[in-house]
């Protein structure tokens, strides 16, 4: 959602290479509807989950949200939001774990795709793998998780493939 970030040129993709679901904070419970119809209706078959540097959502906490849009508002859009969770979240590299986790356990999500979370680092365009869950084994193993926070990979000219779904 970040406009500071122009995603076919951070990540070098070409038109039609990946589709792109951005929201608020990377959420991916935000964009399950989304992932579903990517996947069941358009055969994409792997979500790279990418959060970023200086993200907004790392700077409020739900009852901060809430009251914004109360005194903004008002009382009636606050009771229409009452009880909705904004997904703030206080640590980047944990969000991203836990969104991939929630993810990978999902029923909506097949076992047959692969799912990684990423940090994109606005300040240097760079992009680092938080964590990576291949997709299950017809026997449920899971092919390959890796999980590193020192890995940097520059994505610029890198061919993405096809079948890709990125939040």
């Amino acid at each position: 959602m970040d406009a500071r970030i122009h995603p076919p040129s951070a990540f070098g993709i070409s038109l039609g290479d990946a589709h792109i679901i951005r929201n608020a904070g990377g959420s991916a419970r935000d964009a399950l509807r989304s992932l579903v119809i990517s996947q069941q209706l358009l055969g994409t078959t792997e979500v790279l989950l990418i959060k970023h540097t200086g993200c907004g959502m790392l700077t409020f906490s739900n009852a901060d949200a809430h009251g914004v849009v109360e005194k903004q508002l008002g009382k009636e859009a606050e009771k229409e939001l009452e009880g909705l969770d904004f997904l703030p979240f206080g640590d980047l590299d944990e969000a991203v774990r836990e969104e991939v986790g929630w993810l990978r356990g999902s029923k909506a999500i097949p076992d047959n795709v692969a799912v990684s979370g990423w940090v994109y680092e606005v300040e240097t365009g760079k992009h680092q793998l938080i964590q990576k869950m291949a997709a299950l084994h017809n026997d449920g193993i899971i092919a390959n998780q890796i999980s590193s926070e020192s890995e940097r990979l520059d994505f610029a000219g890198v061919d993405v493939g096809e079948g890709l779904a990125r939040i």
